[in-house]
């Protein structure tokens, strides 16, 4: 990992209201979140969860959204800082500080992303990456491929949870809109098999071209109309049937996929995404299937976040994250 591309989290980043200093039923998270430099050796809990802030927009900019996500993981991570225990006191989370470099290239934050997962899962932490454009997801993706070929599992599914394939050519240049293209490439020379699934879709947010991409590539998708309160059985089928294939699943969440209403902060907003609590029901599906090792949320853009509903928003969605986790090893 490039050391002008990483951050830590400084000591004093971590504070919030204080109902009790020894009563832990009363704790908040700002109160148990140990910051860890992956810089130097580290000595975590394995079975431990690590916060990794991707402060990039760079994908966003060159796929032509509206860029502010760098600001996204400094956002989230505070409306994180007030939120209950409600989890084992045995359980430990790390905030690994920050990729960083505004003037770094894309790519190589990308691999600096991929060198920190790595270590991460290498030391039995659980990733939660905050970004961050989507373009979070090739970083991410590369450095969990890094990690199951050193261990003999190199079987992995990925779970997106999106508006869009974000499998665009990239003949001209990666973005936040080329990532699963460029999975997709990296898995066929390696002769692996590219396991993508897909929930959200909006038909008016795709080109007729991705559609025949994905379904050249044997992409599963579930459309955003599909995807409803009467449905969910049949939605929750549909999640199971996949995650049942897959050794291990690598679960990334772009902002977009949920409606504008609630989550007006994002860099492509959507009218017609769906409603939170859907996505959370969504969320605990796929984590309760015991296979899920690492998990994302992209495109939070406080620029654009009117009361900070977006960022509260993505601090749910990682503590439901947390606790289904937990829940699923019980």
């Amino acid at each position: 990992m490039n050391p002008k591309h990483y951050q830590c989290i400084p000591e004093d980043f971590w504070k919030g209201r204080i109902d009790d200093l020894e009563d832990y039923d009363a704790f908040r998270w700002h109160q148990i979140i140990e910051p860890i430099n992956l810089l130097e050796e580290i000595t975590v809990v394995a079975g431990g969860f690590g916060l990794l802030g991707f402060c990039c927009d760079k994908g966003v900019q060159r796929n032509l959204g509206r860029v502010g996500t760098s600001k996204g993981p400094r956002s989230i991570r505070k409306e994180m800082a007030n939120l209950p225990c409600s989890f084992p006191s045995t359980t430990k989370i790390y905030d690994c500080g920050n990729i960083v470099g505004t003037d770094g290239k894309l790519e190589d934050l990308q691999e600096s992303l991929a060198h920190a997962v790595y270590k991460m899962l290498k030391n039995g932490l659980f990733p939660i990456v905050l970004g961050g454009g989507h373009e979070i997801a090739y970083g991410h993706y590369k450095g969990i491929d890094r990690f199951l070929e050193e261990t003999n599992s190199e079987s992995l599914g990925i779970f997106n949870l999106d508006a869009h394939f974000d499998m665009r050519p990239y003949d001209k240049g990666t973005s936040s809109g080329t990532m699963f293209a460029q999975i997709a490439d990296d898995c066929k020379a390696k002769n692996k098999p590219f396991n993508y699934m897909v929930a959200g879709i909006q038909q008016y947010g795709n080109t007729v071209s991705l559609f025949k991409k994905a379904d050249a590539l044997k992409v599963k998708y579930l459309m955003a109309k599909d995807i409803n309160s009467a449905n969910m059985f049949n939605v929750g089928q549909e999640l199971l049937r996949y995650a049942k294939k897959q050794e291990n699943i690598y679960f990334t969440l772009c902002s977009d996929v949920i409606s504008s209403a609630y989550a007006p902060g994002v860099s492509a907003p959507q009218p017609f995404g769906l409603h939170p609590e859907i996505v959370l029901k969504l969320i605990k599906m796929m984590i309760r299937s015991g296979k899920v090792i690492a998990f994302d949320i992209a495109e939070i853009a406080p620029r654009f976040d009117e009361d900070s509903r977006s960022s509260k928003l993505a601090a749910i969605i990682v503590f439901a994250v947390i606790n289904s986790t937990l829940e699923e090893k019980e």
